[in-house]
Order: C-alpha cells, then structure tokens, then sequence
C-alpha cells in the first residue's frame, strides 16, 4: 500500500514524466488494500482489493516486475538484483518493503494446518485447508487476529483466539475496552482465552494439526492454527547491504525517510522512524511516502538523466527524478489514532488512550448490556488528550480532530448517547482550521474548505478527487460530508434537496408524510405539502411517478386500492405501467411472465409457445430466468395475457419499479456441491416480494454454494448458502456502474434471512431518493452499511418491528395486476391503439422476419405522400 502510494506521489510530482521506474514485486499482485484484507472473505474479489487504477502502470512508463522480489542491493555499483538475476542500476532506492508476521517459537508450529494472515494468498491457502476443518485458533487478538477469527467463524469453524496479554487489542484499547470487547465477542460465539499464550502444537502421524496446549496447561482441539501474533519489519535486504538498522529492527532514516545511505530511502512498516518508532499503520505510512517523493523529486536539477529503485514488499520501483519547486517535508512521527470495525464491534483509540499524562483524569461511559464503552482522556487543563470506543465510535471522526483542544463542551455530553443529558451541540464548524479529517492522507480541515472555495468543488466526490479525503479506510467521510455541506452553505450555494419544483420535501420525507397523515391521493398531497406555487396545479413528470410508488407501496397499509391504473393513480405512471408492459422502439410491447425462481413446468413451456406461435411473438430467455414475449400491439396485451393467467402465471412486473426476479442455482437438490436448497429459497422470496414498488427496480438472487452460480452479489439483495444457512448481502448492481453486494448478516436460518431482507426492504423503501438502486442508496445514505446494519439486524432506531408489519401488509395486499385487469371490462378498455376507432390495430407497428423470428421494422424516413426506405429495405407510404 505505501508503495504504491510512492509511485502516486511520484506521478503526481511528475516524476515519472522523464524517470524510469522499475518496480520489483514479491507477491503475484500489484498492490492492494490490506487494510480491508478480511472482506475477501466476505465476497470481496482480489481484483476488488486492487489500489492500483486500471492502466495506471502503463500511463506513466512504469515496469512492474511481479513475483520477482530484491534479493540483493550493491551499494557501492548501485544496482539491486532480483530473483529472475534482473539487475538494475539506481541512483535513488527507497525500501518499502513493509513487514512480515512473527511467529512464536512454538514446538510443531510447521506442521500442516498453521497459517500465517498476511496476504492474499495466505487467505486462498486457509480458505482451502479450511473445507476440511471444524475448529481453528488463533494466535493473537490484536486488530488482525481478530480479523482472522472472524474469517475462521465466517467459513463456519468453531473458533478460539489465544492472546497472551490480559486483554483483547491491549495495545488499543484499555480494560475497560477490552472488557467490554470480549464480552461482544464471546456473544458471537468465539471462545477467547486471554492470558495465556500457546505452549505446543500436536499433529498426528501425517504431520497435520490437531491440538494446541496452552501455557496454563490447558489443551485446545483444533484442525488449524493462524498466527497473527504482530510482525517485524522486513529490513534484511538493508542489514545485508551494510545499512544501518534499529537494535530491535526496522531500518533507520532521518526526517526525510533517508537511511545511512543518502541515496537509499526507507518508507512504510520497514522503516524505523526518527523519532524512533517503526509504525504498522497505513496512514503514517503514507505520509512517509509523501515526503520521501518530496524530498526526491527536487534532486532532478542535480541528476537530470539518471534512474533509480526503490523496493516494497508489494512493489518494488525504480525511479529517476525530476524538476519541481516543492519544498520537501519531513516526517517526525505520526498520530496512531485507529478506527477498525472488528467482528462487526466499532473500534477506536486515539490520543493518549491509556492516560499516561500527570494529572489526567478519565471521563468514562459503560453499558455492558448494550457491549458499549467510551473513555475520554482530560488534561488538567480540560484539554482532551485521548479516548477509547468500543461497541459504538460514531464519536469518532468528530473527538480525534479536538484532540490536544479545550472542547466546546463538557466531556460528559461527548461521551453520553443520545437521550441521556444536554445534548452535545459539536459539529465540524467547532474544528479549527488546522484539524486533521483525513488521518490517512493527512488532510485538514482547512484543505477540506479550500477544496469548496478555491477549487469550486460542490459534492463530497469531487473534495475526495482533490484532496484524496475519505479514499482511505473511510472513517471520516461523514465528518467530510457535514463539512463539505456547512462550507456549501457558507458560501452562499443553495443546495434545495427537495424532489423538484412541486416538492420541497425529499423522496424519503414525503413517503413519511404520507405514511403518517394516511394520505393516498397526489393531488392531496401536492396541495397541502407543495411548494406554495405548485398547490392546485397538476405537478410534473418527476414527482407524479415518484408519489405513485409511494403510494402504491403504501396502499395496503393505508386502506388505498393498491391498483395502480384505478383512478387518479393511472395518471401518474411511468408509460410502461399505463399498459402494465414494456414499450419497446417501435410502439410495440412485451409480455414476462413470472417465473419465480426460474423453476417452470413442462406445461407452462408449451403454454408460453403456443402464444409466441398464435400471436407472432419474438422470444427470448433472459438472463434473469425467465421468458419475454416481444412484439405485442396494446390491443393483444388483454389477450394473451388472458391466456397467460389460464394457465397459472402472473405478471413479471418487468414494466414496473418493483420486485423483477429472484435467480436461482439447482442448489443441493440436484448439484452435488449445493449445501441448501436454493430454488425454494428463491421461489419463496420471489412469491413473497411480488408486486412490491419501490423506488427503483428491485433483482435478487439465492446460490446454493460458495461457488455462486446464481450471481447473487450482483443483486439487490442475494443469498448465498453456507453449510450452517445463508448468508444475506446487500446493495449489488451490475449494468453500467456494477457494484458487489455487501455482507449484511451470515448463517442466517430461513426464518431470519426473511425477517431481515423484510426489514431491509422497506427500509430501502422508506429512505432512498427517487430512481436511487440499492447500491447508490448504500453508498449515500449517512454510515452506509454499518449504519443499515444498525438499524435493520440490531434495532437501533427501534424501528424493525413497524418494518416488518408493513411488509406483512404488502403481502397480505398483494394482487396480480393483470388479474385485477381481466376481471373489470372498464379497467379493459384503456387497452386500444386509438380511442375513437377502439378496434383498429397500429398499422405502423411492423416485423421483418429474422432468424425464423420477427423483429421490429424500423422506419428511417417517413413523410405523408414520399416512398420511404426502411432499415430493412422494404419501401412503404
């Protein structure tokens, strides 16, 4: 990660423009995320952990040379070989050639079954070896053992984690914390023995795991064991070469990262700092980065022409330099303040976390029942030194900046939740100018400003493009947000947030307006809660739709007809829901039926052939499981749907914001790696979630295996199972700007996954903007997942309980669109091409045929009298 962060700041600095750089990489990747490691196992590709833009190598010229580490550096001759025996010559080297993890020296830790949880590729290698295991250990409970614990619980093992100090995180947090961090963690069902550490490792006759003794003489069986006991740097290339090293390791440079060497440089977890610190966090990482390009880049004007290299464990660089006027930075040390969400625990320190300053007290919140503890550290002065969190940080990205400040307010209203005292009136605008936001790219408050004023940036991703703030771990994106908008409206930017010109409300505060007030009409609504000009009129083409899925998803609960052409409500659909079918290009419609699941009968195959074949239907299986008929006039749509619901089927509601289909694999009915049964799953969901409007159209898909056939992190909502349920994830897309769903909740029975997709639904529903997918609703919405999490797995708004009754009232309601249609002869007769002549088709509705199909005839030029050429060649007048 710091390297790669290296090569940036070189690019940016131009660097690379005139310089040749040669990267050498040990492992078979480009550089990516450790810091999110973990979510590999929560679906997360290797390629979606990349840090490296696509093309970005080659944009700036340069040659990366993966799997194919340094192996020695000749500092006199000024060349670094690698393993392949490539030599490359340098005239600047930087070492970013990070850590590696220390392993105890525990009798029998080589046996088969003991890991190490530091790469990519050791996550591929447990996952493997895990398939055959039921139990595992870890070894150490710091920020990445407990990671590794929840990767073992994940794949379904039962898990122990061994730390030798008295707590959880000693180094993070206190005992409190740790108190507190235990007792959520062993509510998860992870057995943790602290104050212990691991004696001897027993294997059995072919060498592999199975028993662990600890030093209490106790004895733990288990099929694996990972060592996640903390690492040390890697700094034996420069031991090798005569550079100077830490006593206890870590390769030693100055404040502008040099080492002994002036032409070799050390930057990231390999380096011992001048303050005498080796630091294992990414953010001082890469501010060593930035200095160390800093302070290369101006040496171009003395050795204009020549190349240099620098290494990493991730990427090792060659670099030449060149001319710029920067004046370079120095790096004395680091703010080590942590923000991890740990086994789904929020996590933080910052500051003077243990209160080692004279004369500090302690201002201390504890609720174990709720697993929350919170500690501010307070000078003697009431200067805020430091703190702990854990079990609820959303403090966090407000109290760090204040540190070494008097707070505006007491301490106790920092700390309190909400409900309990004077609330705490702190927002960005208390933070000085020279406040650090972004720990990671060391960005100010001050830039954050500066970014809205001087460079007219107006949204939250435009200051993250210019200043890099909130494109790291992500902990201070919702302090970004409050401040990007407090400086938008300080500047005189209006920001309206209301739906358009008829609505100074949101999508989501007009669905509560009408939920709360049981108001089911638009016109209603428009005429007591519109803008003052817009009341009495007739509303536009953004909101009418809008409030008509409000609406109808409401109609149930609301006591309204949940048909969405009876009355007022027909006039203000979309132009697919006026005929309950898709328009396609040529003025024709298609017909889906729904096929919940994918699962059909032989019957219904030849029911749907037979009215492809009477009606001269172009068909097509679709990738969402299912058959679409196209090329109906709206005349036929009431006859072959006639036909359709006859024989079983009901709408598929692909003309609608609404539920499409839920996919499924065979699962383990028939696939002989299926773990659960996928096709009911998925015809369940489908059946329970038909007809359900919503702000934008809704996809699902249930796998009945790790191996994912059913593409189910690309949906909505997907389920995916596991040997002990299902796991549930959320917010999916694919199209134009895909995105992988996020795990929600894992080794759910049926019951629970229902009760949460319910809850997450409605939730979805009640809160998202107008055509918002799931995936840009995740994303925007304030603590995105963590906070969706919060509210719809633990309750926190204490809202589940009516989230689930509208639901059960959408189920309830529910009634097939096109068999309410077929009843009511008056409902019918909207279905014609011209209402003054109701039984005349559309004569410029017309097919060619096509692969023994039809498809549409496309008129290029038309004109009342002219012959006219079509796409087909055909001529008509």
């Amino acid at each position: 990660m710091v390297g790669q962060r290296f090569l940036e700041a070189l690019a940016e600095r131009r660097v690379t423009e005139t310089a040749r750089v040669v990267v050498l990489c040990e492992e078979p990747r480009p550089a990516y995320d450790r810091v999110r490691l973990t979510s590999y196992f929560s679906g997360r590709t290797p390629d979606e952990l990349s840090l490296v833009e696509d093309g970005f190598m080659a944009r700036h010229g340069i040659e990366l040379h993966l799997g194919d580490p340094a192996e020695s550096i000749d500092r006199a001759a000024r060349t670094v070989t690698a393993r392949s025996g490539l030599t490359v010559a340098y005239d600047t080297l930087v070492l970013a050639t990070g850590s590696y993890p220390f392993v105890p020296p525990v009798p029998g830790r080589d046996s088969d079954g003991c890991f190490v949880y530091r790469t990519i590729e050791d996550l591929l290698t447990i996952e493997e070896y895990a398939k055959n295991c039921a139990s595992g250990v870890v070894v150490g409970g710091g920020l990445l053992g407990l990671e590794a614990a929840g990767a073992l619980k994940g794949l379904g093992l039962t898990t122990h984690i061994v730390e030798f100090n008295p707590r959880l995180m000693a180094i993070q947090v206190d005992e409190g914390g740790g108190t507190a961090l235990r007792r959520t963690v062993e509510d998860m069902g992870l057995i943790v023995h602290t104050g212990v550490g691991g004696k001897e490792i027993t294997a059995d006759g072919d060498g592999a795991v199975t028993a662990m003794t600890l030093s209490d003489g106790s004895s733990i069986d288990t099929d694996l064991v990972i060592f996640s006991a903390g690492v040390r740097p890697r700094d034996q290339l420069a031991r090798d070469c005569g550079l100077e090293v830490g006593e206890r390791g870590g390769i030693a440079v100055d404040e502008r990262c040099r080492t002994s060497d002036p032409a070799v440089y050390a930057i990231g977890e390999c380096a011992l700092a001048a303050d005498g610190r080796v630091y294992g966090l990414v953010a001082p990482g890469y501010e060593m980065a930035e200095v160390a390009a800093g302070t290369i880049a101006p040496q171009a004007t003395e050795t204009t022409g020549t190349t240099g290299t620098t290494e990493t464990t991730e990427t090792t660089e060659t670099t030449e330099t060149t001319e710029t006027t920067e004046a370079p930075k120095r790096f004395t040390g680091a703010d080590t303040s942590t923000k991890l969400k740990l086994l789904g625990v929020d996590v933080a320190s910052f500051g003077d976390a243990h209160g080692t300053a004279d004369g500090c007290l302690d201002v201390v919140y504890s609720d174990s029942r709720a697993g929350v503890y919170k500690k501010l550290v307070v000078g003697a002065d009431g200067a805020l030194l430091g703190g702990v969190l854990v079990g609820d940080a959303e403090s966090y990205g407000m109290l760090r900046p204040l540190t070494g400040s008097v707070p505006p307010v007491a301490p106790e209203q920092l700390v309190l939740p909400a409900g309990l005292g004077a609330p705490a009136a702190l927002g960005p605008s208390a933070l000085p100018d020279e406040a650090i936001i972004c720990n990671c790219h060391n960005v100010t408050k001050g830039a954050i400003r500066s970014a809205v004023t001087d460079h007219h940036c107006a949204t939250v991703p435009e200051v993250k493009k210019c200043t890099k703030a909130g494109t790291g771990c992500g902990s201070c994106v919702k302090t970004l947000t409050s401040l990007v908008n407090d400086e938008l409206e300080a500047s005189g930017v209006s920001v309206d947030k209301g739906l358009c010109g008829c609505f100074g409300y949101t999508r989501a505060e007009l669905y509560e307006i009408v939920r709360t007030l049981r108001i089911t009409t638009y016109a209603r609504l428009l005429d007591s809660h519109g803008r003052a000009e817009a009341r009495q009129g007739e509303g536009c083409e953004v909101c009418k739709p809008a409030v008509a899925s409000i609406i109808a998803s409401l109609a149930p609960t609301l006591g309204a007809s949940g048909y969405v052409l009876d009355g007022e409500q027909a006039a203000l659909q979309d132009t697919n829901d006026h005929f309950l079918a898709n328009l396609q290009r040529n003025g024709s419609y298609s017909i889906v039926p729904r096929i919940p699941g994918g699962e059909i009968t032989p019957e219904k195959l030849i029911v749907i052939g037979e009215v492809a074949r009477d009606f001269g239907l172009y068909t097509k299986i679709t990738g969402g499981q299912r058959i679409d008929l196209f090329g109906a006039r709206v005349d036929q749509l009431p006859l072959i749907w006639a036909r359709l619901v006859d024989a079983g089927f009901e709408s598929g509601h692909a003309y609608g914001k609404a539920l499409r289909t839920v996919k499924s694999c065979v699962g383990q009915t028939w696939c002989r790696y299926g773990v659960q049964d996928s096709v009911r799953m998925a015809i369940d969901l489908e059946l329970r979630y038909r007809g359900l409007r919503s702000p934008h159209k809704l996809k699902s898909a249930v796998s009945g295996c790790a191996r994912e056939c059913a593409e189910a992190r690309g949906k909505d909502f997907g389920v995916i199972a596991t040997s002990n349920g299902w796991n549930l994830y959320v917010g999916g897309n694919g199209g134009a700007d895909p995105r992988h769903a996020d795990l929600l909740a894992q080794d759910l029975d049926d019951k629970e996954l229902i009760r949460l997709i319910d809850r997450f639904l409605m939730f979805y529903i009640r809160t998202a903007d107008r055509l918002e997918r799931t995936s840009a609703w995740l994303e925007r919405i304030e603590g995105g997942l963590d906070h969706v999490r919060d509210v719809v797995v633990e309750d926190s708004l204490g809202l589940c309980a009516e989230l689930e009754a509208l639901m059960a009232d959408h189920v309830a309601g529910y009634r097939d669109e096109w068999a309410e249609t077929l009843g009511d002869p008056e409902r019918l007769r909207r279905f014609v091409s011209f209402v003054n002549a109701p039984g005349a088709p559309d004569p410029t509705v017309r097919f060619v045929p096509e692969r023994d199909q039809v498809k549409p005839d496309l008129t290029v030029l038309s004109g009342p009298t002219i012959p006219v050429r079509t796409l087909e060649g055909t001529a008509s007048r």
